[in-house]
C-alpha cells in the first residue's frame, strides 16, 4: 500500500483536518496569519495527523474529536519546527525558505509559541483530562529533548544510548502521543490504549532513524534539505555514532574533527567512513527492528482497512525516501 492509498482511506477526516488547521491558525495579528500561511502552503506529508485519523479509526471512533487532535498535534509538530530552525539556523525546509530566513528569528520563535498555545487551547476545549495529562507531558518531554540535542550537538562522544533517547524525546514521542489521545477519545481499554501508544512510539523511532540515514543518502531536489545537514550542525546521529566505534583511527579522527568543528568540509570523508563501516545499514536494521515491534503492537486491535493503513504506514516508515 502507498502513502497516497493510506492517505485515501481518510481523506475526508484529512480534508477536515486541514479545514480545521487554516481556521484554528487565523489570528488578529497580520504578521502572524502571514507565517503562518507560510507555514501551510510548505505542504508536508502530514503524517502525523494521518497517524490520528487512522488509529481513532482503527479503534471505533465515534464523533469528530479526533479531527480536532489530529490538527492540535500538527500544531504541536510546526511549533517545534519553527523553534528547531531558529536553533539551527536552518534556511530550508521541504526545499524553501524557512520561515526565519524569511520573516527572522524574532518572528518566528514568537509565533511558535502562538502556534504552541493554541494547540493547548484546542486541547482544553476537548475537555478530557487524560487528553491534557498525555500531551503536557508530551510537550515537557519535547522540550527536553531538544535540550539534550543542544548538549550533544559538537560532542564525538556522543553515545548510542544518548542519540536514542533524543530522538525518542524529539520525534517517537509526539507520535506515541497522538495515538493515544486517539485512544483515548475512541473509548478503548487499558490494554488498546498501551498498544497503541507503543504503536506510535515505534513508528516514530523508526521514522527518525530513517530520516538520520537520508542525510548521508537522499538527492537534496527531492527531499527539501541539503546533504549532510545534522554534520554540518555538529550533530552526531546513529549511522557517524557507529563509524566511529567501528572505523579505523584515522577515519575517527576526521568524524571526531567534522562533529567537533561542523559545517561540511569533511562530509566526502565522514561518508566514506560510513559507507565503510556500515553505518547506514545498521541504523537501517535498528528501523526495521522498531517497524516490527509497530507492527506487533498492531495485534491488539481489531482486523480493519484501518489496521492494515497502520500498518502500511509502519513499513512507509523504513522505505520513505523525502
Amino acid at each position: 500500500m502507498t502513502l497516497q492509498e493510506i492517505r485515501a482511506l481518510v481523506q475526508a477526516d484529512l480534508e477536515s483536518v486541514n479545514s480545521v488547521i487554516r481556521a484554528r491558525l487565523k489570528s488578529a495579528v497580520p504578521l502572524v496569519d502571514q507565517i503562518a500561511e507560510h507555514i501551510i502552503s510548505g505542504g508536508g506529508k502530514r503524517l502525523r495527523p494521518m497517524l490520528v485519523v487512522l488509529c481513532a479509526r482503527a479503534a471505533g471512533i465515534q464523533g469528530q474529536a479526533h479531527i480536532e487532535a489530529a490538527a492540535f498535534i500538527e500544531f504541536v509538530h510546526t511549533a517545534t519546527l519553527l523553534h528547531d530552525d531558529v536553533v539551527d539556523g536552518s534556511s530550508l525546509r521541504r526545499g524553501r525558505d524557512t520561515a526565519n530566513r524569511v520573516f527572522g528569528n524574532q518572528a518566528s520563535v514568537l509565533v511558535g509559541d502562538f502556534v504552541y498555545s493554541r494547540a493547548f487551547q484546542m486541547m482544553a476545549a476537548i475537555a478530557q483530562q487524560p487528553v491534557m495529562e498525555i500531551m503536557a507531558l508530551a510537550t515537557n518531554v519535547i522540550a527536553e529533548g531538544e535540550v539534550l540535542q543542544l548538549m550533544n550537538a559538537r560532542d564525538p562522544d556522543t553515545t548510542e544510548q544518548r542519540y536514542l533517547e533524543v530522538i525518542y524525546r524529539k520525534t517517537a514521542k509526539l507520535f506515541e502521543a497522538g495515538a493515544e489521545v486517539a485512544a483515548v477519545l475512541s473509548g478503548v481499554t487499558p490494554a488498546v490504549r498501551q498498544a497503541l501508544a507503543d504503536y506510535g512510539r515505534h513508528l516514530g523511532t523508526a521514522y527518525q532513524l530513517v530520516d538520520d540515514v537520508l542525510d548521508y543518502r537522499s538527492n537534496p531536489s527531492e527531499r527539501g534539505k541539503n546533504l549532510g545537514d545534522d554534520l554540518a550542525e555538529g550533530k552526531p546521529t546513529l549511522p557517524v555514532i557507529h563509524a566511529l566505534r567501528h572505523g579505523s583511527e584515522s577515519q575517527r579522527e576526521a568524524i571526531r574533527e567534522a562533529i567537533r568543528r561542523g559545517g561540511l568540509a569533511q562530509l566526502e570523508p565522514v561518508i566514506a567512513a560510513i559507507d565503510a563501516t556500515g553505518g547506514l545499514d545498521y541504523t537501517l536494521a535498528l528501523a526495521r527492528e522498531q517497524c516490527a515491534l509497530a507492527l506487533r503492537a498492531l495485534e491488539a486491535l481489531p482486523d480493519s482497512k484501518y489496521r492494515s493503513g497502520l500498518a502500511a504506514l509502519a513499513r512507509f516508515a523504513v522505505e520513505h525516501t523525502t
